[in-house]
């Protein structure tokens, strides 16, 4: 009788360490630092910060200070992924965690929760298999008001766009789209081989659909830029991500790699997906998956 009423009191123990674990996690944000060699040969380096997924509430001082904060490493070029917001009145917050950093060269897309407030939802169904989930979008959010602050800061407006960027000496191609994730990605509007005087040609999306990455390094992108993942959110030490929430391989959920393939063949582009710095109001745990922003060192190809 003891040993049926132990163990029962073990798994609560245990699963009440887990989630306070979580909560605690969700807020242990974190800078990652990777170096990586795509630039032309002679070329000085480049710092490059990438934001996404904030899902930022107003009360949320503690993670706005945070990438406030983030100003003070001088990167050259900030990246800014989407999915900022997570309430209706947090377009100011966004704007002020970004004050310091719209001071600098910058380029942005949309994610779903820059359109839409998100909703109470059994968390289960994040485990499910992408394409058998049926959005669910709460109220729309003031998304012009995000996108004339960025906009107005002097960031570029990527939603399916292609733009130039001058930075330090290196001329930068900016290719984007809007949210694949809510299929706002148009990205015939934008398709054309790399521009062959550019330094770079660097794709940028929301969410890496595998559609987008293939159109993207189809047409020479060297780089690619996404969030989306939350890296998994949940995720199992020694394994890694249980899901990508979208059509990418679980490997790629977060961190830099290649793509199509491995490096192999020098036509594969770099690519940074960002495990982000927020969760859904709705969710605010993170397991073996710390909120993260990322600093990308940009050097000359070996």
């Amino acid at each position: 009788m003891r040993t049926s009423v132990k163990l029962p009191l073990a798994v609560m123990a245990a699963g009440a360490a887990g989630l306070g674990w979580s909560l605690a996690e969700a807020r242990a944000y974190t800078l990652r630092r990777f170096t990586v060699p795509v630039l032309p040969a002679g070329s000085s380096p480049l710092r490059v910060l990438c934001l996404s997924d904030l899902h930022l509430v107003p009360s949320q001082t503690k993670k706005l200070e945070w990438v406030r904060g983030l100003a003070a490493l001088e990167p050259d070029l900030v990246v800014s992924t989407g999915d900022n917001l997570a309430h209706l009145e947090a377009v100011p917050a966004v704007l002020k965690a970004h004050e310091h950093l719209l001071k600098l060269p910058g380029v942005f897309v949309l994610g779903s929760n820059d359109y839409y407030a998100p909703k109470p939802k059994n968390p289960a169904r994040y485990l499910l298999p992408y394409g058998g989930k049926k959005r669910i979008h709460g109220t729309r959010l003031p998304t012009q008001d995000l996108v004339e602050g960025f906009s107005e800061g002097g960031w570029l407006n990527l939603n399916n766009r292609r733009e130039h960027l001058k930075v330090n000496d290196l001329t930068l191609e900016f290719v984007g789209v809007d949210d694949p994730h809510i299929k706002k990605d148009r990205y015939s509007e934008v398709a054309g081989q790399a521009d062959p005087s550019a330094s770079l040609t660097i794709g940028v999306a929301h969410a890496p659909y595998l559609r987008v990455l293939d159109a993207m390094t189809a047409d020479g992108a060297g780089l690619i830029l996404a969030g989306h993942t939350h890296g998994g959110q949940l995720c199992v030490p020694g394994y890694g991500a249980l899901t990508t929430n979208c059509d990418l391989d679980r490997k790629r959920a977060k961190g830099v790699s290649r793509y199509p393939g491995d490096g192999t063949d020098p036509t594969d582009a770099w690519m940074h997906v960002s495990a982000g710095l927020g969760t859904s109001p709705y969710t605010p745990v993170r397991f073996a998956c710390r909120p993260e922003a990322t600093l990308l060192t940009l050097v000359p190809a070996v």
